[in-house]
């Protein structure tokens, strides 16, 4: 781990006992599984899958994600957040690139159009090759474990790309509410159970506050 820009310091027993695997993407894009992460202060608590234990700046992380996806159950999609409308595309949307497939995707799996176009706009802003450091394609920004929680063969592909982008946020409505949807969206569902609520990164914390902005929230 030397190539860190912050060095990962050795840490106590200050880690529970571990539950299911994560997987920690770095800020450089470098990614390490771990047993168990647990949010102490602005730090990071590290349980290592060799039986180690490990803490890290809560700053040097981009994203936590589950090391094993779980597929989502037909009863998993209720949305709990019921203050997000669905409704006929505004004018403004339907002038968008990609706007019937958007429309197409938000009405199969009950999510408000407004909401998917403003994860678009902040994830690629309608670029279907945008790639992040950390590995994320497409219009919304697939990482790689989702698109394989989907089986999408080519995350570059726009309609399928929204397909299971909209899928994903739809299964991450049922549940958190909005805010902690589109959290768990940007920084991974791992990180809003790690800090039971919405994560101290800037980047996220900054993009869920301009998606509510703009769906009117």
């Amino acid at each position: 781990m030397r190539s860190l820009a912050i060095p990962i310091a050795v840490a106590g027993l200050l880690v529970a006992t571990p539950a299911s695997a994560e997987i920690l993407i770095f800020q450089t894009g470098r990614v390490m599984q771990v047993a168990s992460v647990r949010a102490d202060g602005d730090r990071l608590q590290l349980t290592l899958v060799d039986g180690g234990e490990a803490s890290v700046p809560a700053s040097v992380i981009a994203r936590i994600d589950p090391d094993e996806v779980p597929t989502p159950l037909p009863g998993d999609e209720q949305d709990r957040d019921a203050g997000v409308p669905l409704g006929e595309v505004p004018a403004v949307l339907a002038s968008r690139p990609f706007a019937p497939l958007i429309a197409a995707a938000a009405a199969n799996y009950g999510v408000d159009v407004r909401l998917v176009h403003a994860v678009i706009e902040a994830e690629s802003n309608y670029e279907p090759r945008a790639r992040s450091r950390t590995g994320a394609k497409g219009l919304m920004q697939l990482m790689p474990a989702t698109a394989r929680q989907y089986a999408v063969s080519d995350p570059y592909d726009p309609g399928a790309n929204i397909d299971a982008g909209v899928r994903h946020l739809k299964y991450l409505l049922g549940r958190f509410d909005v805010g902690l949807a589109l959290a768990a969206y940007n920084a991974g569902e791992g990180a809003v159970r790690v800090y039971g609520g919405l994560p101290p990164f800037t980047e996220t914390r900054n993009y869920v506050a301009r998606i509510l902005r703009q769906i009117g929230r």
